[in-house]
């Protein structure tokens, strides 16, 4: 069996892609790879991401959109920059940055 490893990055932490030009939030994180073959298999094989590591949901923007990505952790950098992500879902998820992390909105209560 696989080890599990503890993922590197947290959730609202700002993230950027190691080769392509594309940057996002952090709003979800996969221990391991939870996503289909089929997905798997589109990724060119010489940069394609070994599946035992965690993976991550993005709220994610590149210069023309902005779109989900989910990211390996192998692929993916710190962004320091500060500048906020301008994906329309932000404010569902999360209720404001500080620096280079977005907070999570607190669910309500029953």
């Amino acid at each position: 069996m696989a080890e599990i490893k503890e993922a590197k990055f947290q959730i609202g932490q700002v993230v950027k892609h190691r080769l392509f030009p594309f940057r996002g939030v952090i709003f979800d994180v996969d221990p391991i790879f939870a996503n289909t073959e089929e997905w798997y298999q589109s990724i060119p094989a010489e940069v394609r991401p070994r599946k035992d590591q965690p993976f991550y949901h993005l709220l994610a923007e590149n210069e023309e959109t902005t779109y989900i990505a989910y990211v390996s952790e192998q692929n993916l950098l710190v962004d320091n920059s500060g500048k906020p992500v301008s994906h329309p879902s932000i404010g569902e998820l999360f209720c404001r940055q500080e620096g280079t992390r977005y907070v999570l909105r607190q669910k309500p209560t029953n």
